[in-house]
C-alpha cells in the first residue's frame, strides 16, 4: 500500500458519501455523477487499498470491516481539508465558511428557527446540519466530521467541551380529552393504569423517563417503545397512552390543542441543552460565530415560544 500516491480526495469524497448513503445511486445523485461513474472510482479505491470496502446485500450494499475502519479515517482527512480551507478564508477576514452541526434528533424541532436568524445575520456563512443519535454524533466528533454539535447531556465519553445553551424541560404529555388534564399538581400514581409510550432502549428521552420512574417510585401498568419523536405523539393523540417528552418537540401540537400538558408533581423534569465541540478542535471564525449565536440567541428565542405553557400551568396551580 502507498496511499499517498494512489489515493485521490476525490475518492475518498466519493467513498464517505457512499458509505453513508450505503447506495451508489443515492451518492450518484448527492455528488452530481452517475452510478457507473460512482462504480469505477470505487472500484479503483478498493484496487488501491487491496481490500473489499463495500459488500452486496441484497439490493444494497454494506460496508465491510475494511470499509468501516477506512472510512473513519477518510471522514478525519476530508475535516482536516475543509478546515485548512477555512483557516485560509479566515485570514482574509471575509465573513465566509462552511459549518457543519450535529444535532440529535430532538433538537431539530429547534434549530431551524435559529437557524434562520444566523443566515440572516452572517449571509455568508453556509451551515450544514446533520442529525444522529448520541452515539453517532459523538463519532462525527471525534471524526472531525462535524465543528459541533447540540446534545442534552454532557458528552463524558470524549475529549469535549460542553457548555450549557439553554433550558431543556421535560413534560407529560396525553391525548386532548383526557380525564385528568384540567388536574392540578396530582401525584404522578394517579397514571397507575396508563400506558407510558417510551422512546427505545439507549435514547436520551428514555433515560429521563426511566429516572422519573424511579424518582416517584412508579412502575406503569404497561410500556410501549417506539422509535421517534413524531410516532409517540401521534400515539398519544389517537389515545394510545401518555408519555413523557421534551417540551421543544411539542410546538405545533400545542398551538392546536392536540395534545395535553398533565400537570403531574415533580414535572416539568429540567433538563439543559449542550453545545458542544471536540477539545483539540480550533474552531474556525464560522464557528466561534454560530457558538456564540448559540449561547446568545437559544435560550431566550426558546423561552419565548415555550414558557407560556409551563406558565399557564404554573399559574392555574397557584
Amino acid at each position: 500500500m502507498n496511499f499517498i500516491r494512489t489515493l485521490t480526495l476525490r475518492q475518498l469524497q466519493i467513498f464517505v458519501v457512499a458509505a453513508r448513503h450505503l447506495s451508489y445511486a443515492r451518492a450518484a445523485e448527492e455528488l452530481h455523477l452517475t452510478p457507473p461513474a460512482i462504480s469505477m472510482q470505487l472500484k479503483q479505491l478498493e484496487e488501491n487499498v487491496g481490500l473489499p470496502l463495500f459488500e452486496r446485500m441484497g439490493r444494497g450494499v454494506a460496508l465491510t470491516e475494511a470499509g468501516e475502519m477506512l472510512v473513519h479515517h477518510a471522514l478525519r482527512v476530508l475535516g482536516e481539508i475543509k478546515d485548512a480551507e477555512a483557516n485560509l478564508q479566515g485570514l482574509l477576514g471575509a465573513e465566509v465558511g462552511q459549518l457543519s452541526v450535529g444535532l440529535v434528533s430532538t433538537a431539530k424541532y429547534f434549530m431551524p428557527k435559529l437557524l434562520a436568524k444566523f443566515s440572516q445575520d452572517h449571509p455568508g456563512v453556509e451551515v450544514q446540519f446533520t442529525v444522529g443519535n448520541r452515539e453517532a454524533l459523538l463519532q462525527k466528533l471525534q471524526d472531525n466530521a462535524i465543528d459541533l454539535a447540540v446534545m442534552g447531556r454532557i458528552p463524558v465519553e470524549i475529549d469535549a467541551h460542553a457548555e450549557p445553551m439553554a433550558s431543556h424541560p421535560y413534560v407529560l404529555i396525553a391525548p386532548a380529552d383526557h380525564p385528568l388534564r384540567e388536574a392540578r399538581r396530582f401525584d404522578m400514581h394517579e397514571l397507575r393504569q396508563e400506558t407510558f409510550l417510551l422512546r427505545e432502549e439507549g435514547s436520551g428521552s428514555r433515560r429521563v423517563a426511566e429516572e422519573m420512574f424511579k424518582n416517584h417510585l412508579f412502575t406503569p401498568a404497561r410500556t410501549i417503545s417506539m422509535g421517534s419523536n413524531e410516532t409517540i405523539k401521534q400515539a398519544v393523540m389517537a389515545g394510545m397512552g401518555v408519555s413523557l417528552l421534551s417540551l421543544h418537540t411539542l410546538p405545533l401540537e400545542l398551538k392546536t390543542s392536540e395534545i395535553s400538558l398533565l400537570d403531574v408533581i415533580g414535572t416539568p423534569i429540567e433538563r439543559t441543552w449542550y453545545v458542544v465541540h471536540m477539545n483539540s478542535k480550533r474552531l474556525l471564525p464560522a464557528g466561534q460565530k454560530f457558538r456564540s449565536f448559540l449561547l446568545e440567541h437559544a435560550a431566550p428565542g426558546l423561552t419565548q415560544e415555550f414558557d407560556r405553557y409551563l406558565r399557564r400551568s404554573e399559574a392555574a396551580s397557584a
